[in-house]
C-alpha cells in the first residue's frame, strides 16, 4: 500500500529528474549556433513502481552543411570524426571543421589542437585544396608543381552513442565506444563549407513547453498531497 509520505517522496525524485532534462534541453538551445554541435536526448522511462529513471544520448545525425568559402573550413557529409591532438597529447574527436593555421603553419582547431597526425602548410602557396577524400595539397605560386602535405583521417567507431563527451564539441573514445577505425576510399570531406548542428529548434520549444506543463501538474499533485498530508496530522493531534 503507497503511503502518502511515498507518493511525496515519489513526486520529488520524478520532480528533479524533470529538472534534469530541463537542463539538457536548455543546453542544446544555447548551442544552436554552435557549429557541428550534437543534439542530446535526455530519455526517459517509467518502472513499474512509479519512478523516473534516465539515460542522456547523442543524436550523431547529420547536420545541414552550410557554405563558408573558407579555405581551411571542412565539412564531412556522412558518418565519420576527425582525430584532432591537444597541446599536451590528448587525443579526441571532432566534426566541427572551422580550421585554422598556426604560427608554424600547423592545421589546428580553433581552440588549438592539431588536425590529424600534424598537416604543415608552406608559407608560401597557391590553391590550397582539401580533396573529398581528406588529402591536402597546394600548388607552387607559379600554378606548376602540386605537393601533398597529408591527409585529414576519418574515423569511425562501432558504437558513437558510447563516446564521452569533451569540450567544444569534442568526444573522448571510451570502451563502450569501442576503438576507432580508419575510413578508407571515402569522398566525405567538403572544402569551405561547415556542418551546422543538427538541432531542431521547434522540436526544443515543444519539449519545453510540454516538459514545463508536465512538472506543473506535478507540482499541484505534490501540493495537494501535501495539503492532505498536513491535514491528517492535525485530526491525528
Amino acid at each position: 500500500m503507497t503511503t502518502i509520505q511515498g507518493i511525496i517522496n515519489k513526486g520529488v525524485v520524478n520532480s528533479e529528474l524533470q529538472f534534469e532534462k530541463m537542463g539538457y534541453i536548455s543546453t542544446n538551445v544555447s548551442n544552436y549556433n554552435t557549429n557541428g554541435y550534437k543534439a542530446v536526448r535526455f530519455e526517459q522511462m517509467l518502472s513499474e513502481n512509479g519512478y523516473l529513471s534516465g539515460v542522456e544520448r547523442t543524436d550523431f545525425s547529420q547536420g545541414a552543411i552550410q557554405r563558408t568559402q573558407r579555405e581551411f573550413d571542412v565539412a564531412i557529409d556522412g558518418m565519420g570524426f576527425i582525430p584532432v591532438t591537444s597541446p599536451t597529447g590528448d587525443v579526441t574527436y571532432t566534426r566541427e571543421g572551422s580550421f585554422r593555421v598556426d604560427k608554424d603553419g600547423y592545421m589546428i582547431t580553433n581552440d588549438g589542437y592539431l588536425v590529424g597526425d600534424g598537416i604543415q602548410v608552406p608559407i608560401n602557396y597557391d590553391n590550397f585544396a582539401i580533396k573529398p577524400n581528406g588529402e591536402v595539397e597546394v600548388f607552387s605560386n607559379d600554378g606548376t608543381q602540386r605537393e601533398t602535405l597529408g591527409v585529414i583521417p576519418l574515423v569511425n567507431f562501432q558504437n558513437p552513442e558510447g563516446l564521452k563527451k569533451s569540450d567544444n564539441n569534442k568526444y573522448y573514445l571510451t570502451a563502450e565506444s569501442g576503438e576507432p577505425v580508419l575510413v578508407k576510399n571515402h569522398t566525405r570531406f567538403k572544402q569551405g563549407n561547415i556542418e551546422v548542428t543538427n538541432i531542431d529548434m521547434l522540436n526544443e520549444v515543444n519539449a519545453i513547453l510540454r516538459l514545463n506543463a508536465s512538472m506543473l501538474a506535478s507540482f499541484k499533485v505534490m501540493q495537494t498531497v501535501n495539503d492532505m498530508y498536513a491535514k491528517a496530522l492535525q485530526l491525528n493531534q
